[in-house]
C-alpha cells in the first residue's frame, strides 16, 4: 500500500483567524480513495520548513515560472557574504 499526499488545485495556503497557516492536501492510497486533508503550521513551524526547503532547492536554478521571492533572493553559498548585523 502507497501513500501520496499533493497539494489540492485551486485550495491555496491560507492563514486561519488564530493565525496559524494551513496547506490543503490530497492523500490517496494506491491511486485511489483520494481524501481532502490540511497541515495545520505556526508560524514558526512554517519558518522552518521555509528554511528547510530553501536550503534543499538552493543548488538548484529557479525555473522561469518560480516564485519572486526565490528568484530575488536565491544566492549560492560561494558568493553569499554577511557584512553586518543590523
Amino acid at each position: 500500500m502507497i501513500w501520496n499526499a499533493e497539494r489540492v488545485p485551486g485550495r491555496p495556503l491560507h492563514r486561519t483567524d488564530d493565525d496559524r497557516l494551513v496547506l490543503p492536501l490530497r492523500l490517496t492510497r494506491s491511486g485511489e480513495h483520494p481524501a481532502d486533508a490540511q497541515l495545520p503550521l505556526s508560524l514558526a513551524e512554517a519558518e522552518h520548513l521555509h528554511a528547510a526547503l530553501c536550503r534543499a532547492l538552493d543548488t538548484h536554478p529557479a525555473p522561469p515560472s518560480g516564485p519572486d521571492c526565490r528568484r530575488s533572493v536565491q544566492t549560492s553559498p560561494g558568493t553569499a557574504r554577511v557584512v553586518g548585523w543590523a
